[in-house]
């Protein structure tokens, strides 16, 4: 009955503390490896919609035109003439086509 108590022959010695190293190595490296491919395009669920990595938010003409109108600098009249203008496909068209 000695096989709990050590007796001084050969058993694992240090060599035991290198496994839960390589798997924690195992396990970092395939969450960098998800991280930079599969991951990359999405954003982290903290992050608002329009922010962007760097922490700007993205201004397209709409949203630009919409604080414009929210901050008094432009009338309701002229908001809805631009934004008709920005949502038109390809541009101004008349009756021969796009001008």
């Amino acid at each position: 009955m000695n096989t709990l108590v050590y007796s001084g022959g050969p058993g694992p010695g240090p060599w035991i503390l290198l496994f839960p190293i390589i798997w924690a190595a195992v396990v970092i490296g395939a969450f960098t490896l998800l991280r930079r491919t599969v991951w990359r395009g999405r954003r982290p669920p903290w992050q608002s919609p329009g922010v962007r990595r760097g922490g700007a938010a993205e201004h397209t003409p709409v949203d630009l035109l919409g604080r414009r109108f929210a901050a008094g600098e432009i009338e309701e009249d002229e908001y809805w003439r631009r934004l008709s203008v920005l949502d038109e496909p390809y541009g101004r068209s008349g009756k021969d086509g796009p001008a």
